[in-house]
């Protein structure tokens, strides 16, 4: 259960680090910024369409009795539309880190390089276009992954009590280790770390990965929050990425150091 409070701290320490880096902050700022805009969108039309749409769907109970039709088609629109703001929550990581790669693989870098012992961090030989591609496509085999767990959750909804005590648990865990996986994929990737070995060694310590990704899953929920927490927990999970290939760090080992609060936050 260590690993728990380790992964958490890696998060804060994710914070602590952009917020003495106000550069790579500001500019780790702006691919969020633009993909919130372009979900609140979806969100809105959805919210606005999504009944319109429930009812084309269903045209079989078009001659059901009041009140069944509106609670049978009530439900479905709710269904449809928290299904929209889940997907939302699982994908905007993928998306921001797809739309600002060049953004966000240089604030990994600086942050890797800040806790080297060497001051040195990896670096990628690949062109841009060839790191695009890759993200792009294993954040669309994750999504999978993502929604294929999405619909076990949605189908042990119903079941009484499980559903509705259970359920909403195991579905922020499973939210934050892909949240987690798309994060670290940053610092991986770099290092030539592929998805199946990616998920493979965030696997081998679940707990820190959940520790990391539940509570950051939590507060992506909160409108706006995701955009400004975004450079942080990119910089956090380069940290926790080191730890999972048991890299040393220049203030000694990481995951203790991670814990405790940094040099320059102690007071004197």
């Amino acid at each position: 259960m260590r690993d728990l409070g380790v992964g958490f701290g890696y998060l804060l320490k994710g914070q602590r680090w952009v917020a003495r880096h106000g550069r790579q902050y500001g500019f780790g700022l702006l691919p969020g910024l633009i993909t919130l805009v372009l979900y609140a969108a979806a969100l809105v039309a959805l919210a606005v369409w999504g009944e319109s749409a429930v009812t084309w769907a269903t045209p079989f109970a078009d001659d059901w009795s009041s009140p069944w039709q509106g609670l049978f088609r009530g439900f479905l629109t709710a269904v449809l539309f928290a299904l929209g703001l889940l997907l939302a929550v699982l994908t905007f990581t993928a998306v921001t880190l797809l739309v600002g790669q060049p953004f966000y693989e240089n604030l990994s870098e600086k942050a890797d390089a800040d806790v080297s012992p060497d001051g040195t961090a990896p670096r990628s030989d690949l062109p841009l276009w060839r790191e695009l591609w890759i993200s792009a496509r294993d954040s669309l085999r994750v999504l999978v992954r993502a929604a294929l767990w999405g619909v076990l959750l949605f189908a042990l909804g119903f079941l009484p009590f499980v559903g509705q005590a259970v359920v909403p648990v195991l579905g922020f865990f499973v939210t934050g280790f892909f949240l987690t996986e798309e994060l670290a994929a940053v610092a991986l990737q770099r290092r030539g770390v592929d998805l199946r070995a990616r998920l493979a060694l965030l696997r081998s310590r679940k707990t820190l990965v959940w520790g990391f990704g539940t509570p950051l899953g939590l507060a992506f929920l909160v409108p706006f929050v995701a955009v400004f927490l975004m450079p942080g927990a990119v910089a956090g999970a380069t940290f926790l990425a080191r730890d999972l290939l048991g890299e040393e760090s220049a203030a000694g080992d990481s995951a203790a150091s991670a814990a405790q609060p940094d040099r320059e936050d102690v007071p004197q």
